[in-house]
């Protein structure tokens, strides 16, 4: 499926547009041709899935099932049920956004948010396959801490006041999602798609652009050079240049093989895996419809600083 659109980045960059495939830009227009089609069709296939399977489940069930448990418990099941749920980080926000509505608690709701594009069982799979069970069980356990830990710190701060007030509204059951037939169900989760892209498209373009620059004009050299083995401030360089980036742990965990390969320590790409996965701009645009800027600045540096401290312990044990 996926290599579709491949060839259709390949038929337009290079046979259409007549650019070199060996050449930074034709490179950089290839991804950006590629990544664009393959993010708008997932996210609008995947996000309308998640609206009908929604529009199934009254949001009092949601509730009940994730807050109607002490709350370390409900950010481990929150956390748990990221890992098996395998979205990227667009995609799992609508997930999000449902548990907000339904009146799961802010902080059990973030643990959800971290664990599913994180960890989930395509990226253990995987990793599993390349380096052995021993760093896949690392990574799990390292990941939900991570989900875990993020949660209970950001319900800590008790910062609801910095949700956006209608989703308070819907909690007081004013914009529940009612009993409907199999049509209303695909007109409610089109229209639900129609008003997630017409918000977000124009800033998840601009994130694949700068993911497309990257992939073009920054070689694996320049990133070694700054976060390779001899750098102290390796971890956090690998942060910062994961963020920029859009891709799902199956599409990065390749990546992470060659970085290794060339000589990047697994902490270190594996921090830069998470950034990829956990912190993408296009992810911060949709939660920007939900959540304060105070909010979504403190989520991600709760984050990013979790993310620093498992590179620099991978690298310490492994």
């Amino acid at each position: 499926m996926l290599i579709l659109f491949t060839r259709l980045a390949d038929l337009v960059a290079y046979d259409l547009l007549g650019l070199n495939p060996t050449s930074r830009f034709g490179e950089s227009i290839h991804f950006f041709i590629e990544d664009t089609a393959k993010i708008f069709v997932l996210l609008a296939v995947i996000v309308f899935l998640v609206a009908i399977v929604r529009s199934f489940f009254p949001p009092e069930k949601v509730r009940r099932f994730l807050s109607g448990k002490g709350r370390f418990v409900g950010h481990v099941m929150a956390a748990g049920l990221g890992v098996v749920t395998p979205f990227c980080s667009c995609s799992a926000c609508p997930l999000f956004i449902g548990f907000l509505e339904a009146g799961v608690p802010l902080g059990v709701t973030f643990s959800f948010l971290i664990s599913s594009p994180m960890v989930n069982e395509v990226a253990l799979v995987l990793l599993f396959g390349l380096f052995g069970w021993q760093i896949a069980l690392i990574y799990l356990v390292t990941g939900l801490v991570v989900a875990v830990v993020a949660g209970i710190v950001i319900g800590w701060l008790r910062m609801e006041r910095f949700v956006a007030d209608y989703v308070w509204e819907i909690r007081m059951g004013r914009g529940e999602v009612p009993v409907m037939t199999g049509k209303e169900r695909v007109e409610y989760a089109a229209d639900y798609v129609r008003g997630i892209m017409k918000k977000i498209w124009p800033y998840v373009i601009g994130g694949i652009a700068a993911g497309a620059f990257v992939h073009g004009y920054v070689p694996e050299g320049f990133l070694l050079r700054f976060a390779g083995p001899t750098n102290p401030l390796a971890v956090p360089m690998a942060v910062i240049f994961g963020v920029p980036l859009y891709a799902n742990a199956a599409g990065v965990i390749p990546v992470v093989q060659a970085l290794m390969e060339k000589g990047l320590p697994l902490g270190t790409t594996l921090a830069f895996m998470m950034a990829v996965t956990a912190l993408s701009f296009p992810e911060m645009v949709i939660l920007s419809q939900v959540l304060k800027k105070r909010l979504i600045w403190t989520f991600i540096g709760i984050v990013t600083a979790a993310i620093i401290m498992v590179g620099y312990l991978f690298n310490l044990i492994v």
